[in-house]
C-alpha cells in the first residue's frame, strides 16, 4: 500500500517496464543467432577441409539467420540510444525544443516502421501460403520472414513509448524522463560501458585520485 510520500508509477512507466523484458529477450535471441552462426561457420570449415563433407544447405541457413541477427536487436538498440544519432544539432537544443524534435523523429520513425510491418507481414503470409522454400536445401522460409514483422512490431512499440515520453516533456520539461533517450557525454558513455562489462560494482574512481586514498 502506497504511503502519502510515494507516487504510483504512471501508465507510460508501467508500459516501459513491461516492454523492457521483451526487448532484452529479442536482443538475447539475436546474440544467440550470431553465436550459433559463428559455430556453424567454424564447423563448416572443419568439415569441408578435414572430412571433405560440407554442411548441406549452409548458405541457405546463413540467409535465413539474417533476419534474426539484423532486426531482433533493433528495439533494444533504440531503447539504449546505441543506434546512429545525428546529435550535432540535438546537442544544441534544450527543454521543449529538444523534446519536440525527439517527438518528431519518433513519429517519422513510427510511420516508416509501420509501413515496413505491413509489407513484411505480407511477405511472410505469402511465403506461408505458398510453402516457399530456399533454392538449394529447400528449407521453409516463413519462420525467418515472420521474425521481421515481429521484430518491427517490438521496435514500433519502443518508438511509440519514446514518442509519448517526449510529448509529456514538451508539455512539462521538468518532469522525470521516462522511456526517452537522454543524450550523454563521452565520459558518461564510457562509464556505462564499464558498468555493462564489469558490473554495477565496478570502481569508477576519479583518475586524479590515489586508489588508496579515501574521498
Amino acid at each position: 500500500m502506497a504511503t502519502p510520500h510515494q507516487t504510483q508509477p504512471g501508465l507510460l512507466s508501467r508500459l516501459n517496464k513491461g516492454l523492457i523484458p521483451v526487448e532484452d529477450t529479442a536482443n538475447l535471441l539475436a546474440a544467440a543467432a550470431i553465436m550459433a552462426l559463428m559455430f556453424l561457420g567454424v564447423l563448416q570449415v572443419l568439415l569441408r577441409t578435414v572430412f571433405n563433407s560440407p554442411i548441406d544447405g549452409y548458405i541457405d541457413l546463413v540467409e535465413l539467420s539474417m533476419a534474426s541477427m539484423a532486426f531482433l536487436g533493433a528495439a533494444y538498440t533504440q531503447r539504449m540510444g546505441s543506434h546512429i544519432r545525428m546529435e550535432l544539432l540535438m546537442s544544441r537544443l534544450h527543454g521543449r525544443a529538444l523534446w519536440a524534435v525527439e517527438a518528431f523523429g519518433a513519429a517519422v520513425a513510427m510511420f516508416v516502421i509501420g509501413v515496413l510491418i505491413y509489407y513484411s507481414y505480407g511477405h511472410f503470409l505469402r511465403a506461408y501460403t505458398l510453402g516457399d522454400t530456399t533454392i538449394d536445401a529447400e528449407y521453409v522460409t516463413w519462420p525467418s520472414k515472420l521474425l521481421v514483422p515481429v521484430a518491427f512490431a517490438i521496435w514500433w512499440g519502443r518508438l511509440a513509448l519514446q514518442f509519448f515520453g517526449a510529448l509529456r516533456l514538451v508539455v512539462n520539461p521538468h518532469r522525470d524522463t521516462v522511456a526517452v533517450v537522454v543524450m550523454k557525454d563521452v565520459a558518461e558513455q564510457a562509464q556505462d560501458e564499464i558498468h555493462e562489462v564489469m558490473g554495477d560494482d565496478a570502481d569508477l574512481a576519479d583518475p586524479g585520485t590515489d586508489p588508496g586514498e579515501t574521498p
